[in-house]
């Protein structure tokens, strides 16, 4: 942990101007559905952090998909439903899990790891103990709900799930566990880097929604006090608890949007990122060429674990610039995908569109979304939004802001994208023209899909 303080720490104290003594609180935002075992005695790890896109337990989560007992589940409770109108039994009758829930990686860990006197936990988790000597096992909500573990409509882990403690904030964080000889003591608070960023981009407000471009695109919408149920695969997230308010979110993904630019750098389609978004508008078109990137399946709205990613439609004529713009295009389409399926499950009017990440740098992705999705969509000055929302939060907390309203005034926009209209159709009745290569692109889409099913 001592790096911690060497890495983190020490230089963003340095940066500030302010020393370590002069610290009142510490918001931390941390990577969802990554976790670690340790033991509880020593604090050692039994292995590597196990990361979101691990597919290791994918038979698993095949298999229990597939299971009479899910099958049992779904049928009770869309009678349960069906008679109460509740939509918890709703989304009962209607999940699936993933291999982005911890639940089955979990699982699969089990039949690898001796029993012993082991602890679970999320990074966020893994942070507290070590920053608490180990004194408190704990999660937070936004955290929690990400897991598979959560039931959001209780608020509280699932009665079939080993209970860790639910902390709204973390308490006090003993800093010489990080910086030996300091006696300082603070009051921490932890949260989920996509919640953090929804915070951070102060998507306060029942349909505000925010899209962070990372290794994978998370879109989320503010639903208010009230879970999403969805039947096309959103999920229901605890954004954040402030006092008694809960607020949530739903939330669609793509796991492999930075994963697909970063393969192509390492195939030297390019040599530095920044030089895609001027080899993409080099050409008028990608000659006819679609990538789909799903190098860890596809996610909402198609939820298929078994997609291959792929290029199609290569020619001789082929250059690394249409390769380029088929990539980039993708990311936009799949944003686009993730858009209409919120707007049509969640029924709740937008009000504002914000998207950061590393990928939010890059104009074409932007210019293209806000074309496909037809409104406005900004990018904020500061791309990594996840730590300033928690920064936001622990602020929050002990008073050195007072209000939402307050941190809303301290928000700032590099730029807003203007929709074209290169999709909607024409006022003289003519096709848009991405409208032929977005059906193109769905077309790659399904030829994609359950390309590692068993024969």
């Amino acid at each position: 942990m001592n790096d911690v303080y060497v890495l983190c720490l020490s230089p963003g104290c340095l940066d500030s101007g302010l020393q370590m003594r002069q610290m009142e609180t510490l918001g931390i935002s941390t990577q969802r559905g990554t976790f670690t075992t340790w033991d509880r005695k020593t604090g050692v790890p039994f292995h590597n952090f196990i990361s979101w896109q691990d597919l290791r337990a994918v038979e698993l989560v095949r298999s229990w998909n597939n299971s009479c007992t899910m099958k049992a589940i779904h049928g009770v409770m869309m009678v349960l439903h069906f008679l109460s109108k509740n939509k918890r039994f709703q989304a009962a009758s209607l999940i699936v899990f993933s291999t982005q829930h911890v639940t089955f990686r979990l699982a699969w860990l089990s039949q690898a790891v001796a029993e012993g006197n082991c602890c679970f936990g999320t990074i966020d988790t893994w942070l507290l103990y070590k920053l608490t000597k180990g004194l408190v096992h704990a999660t937070d909500y936004s955290n929690a709900s990400a897991t598979g573990m959560f039931d959001s409509y209780q608020v509280g882990f699932s009665l079939f799930t080993c209970v860790i403690t639910l902390y709204q904030g973390w308490g006090q964080l003993h800093l010489n566990s990080v910086n030996p000889g300091s006696k300082l003591k603070l009051l921490g608070f932890g949260m989920a880097d996509q919640q953090a960023a929804m915070f951070g981009e102060c998507c306060f407000d029942i349909g505000d929604v925010k899209i962070t471009m990372g290794t994978g695109t998370f879109m989320n919408i503010n639903t208010g006090s009230e879970p999403h149920t969805s039947v096309a695969g959103l999920y229901p997230v605890v954004g954040w608890k402030i006092g008694p308010e809960v607020v949530y979110l739903a939330e669609g993904n793509a796991a492999d949007t930075g994963t697909a630019i970063k393969w192509a750098q390492e195939l030297e389609l390019f040599s530095d990122v920044r030089e895609t978004d001027a080899m993409a508008n080099s050409v008028a078109n990608s000659d006819g060429v679609c990538f789909v990137p799903s190098f860890s399946g596809l996610q909402a709205p198609l939820n298929d674990p078994k997609a291959c990613a792929s290029f199609m439609g290569l020619k001789p004529s082929t250059t690394k610039s249409h390769l380029v713009r088929a990539i980039l295009e993708s990311v936009a389409f799949r944003n686009k995908q993730l858009y209409e399926t919120m707007l049509r499950e969640t029924h709740i009017p937008i009000r504002k569109i914000r998207a950061d990440g590393g990928i939010c740098t890059n104009d074409f992705v932007m210019q293209l979304t806000a074309d496909l999705f037809g409104r406005k969509v900004a990018r904020p000055t500061q791309h990594e939004m996840s730590c300033l929302g928690a920064a936001f939060v622990a602020g929050l907390e002990v008073g050195f802001w007072k209000s939402q309203d307050e941190l809303k005034k301290l928000q700032r926009t590099d730029r807003v994208f203007l929709p074209r209209n290169l999709y909607r159709m024409g006022d003289g009745g003519t096709e848009g023209e991405y409208t032929p290569i977005l059906q193109r692109w769905e077309q790659a889409l399904k030829r994609s899909m359950n390309w590692y099913g068993n024969p």
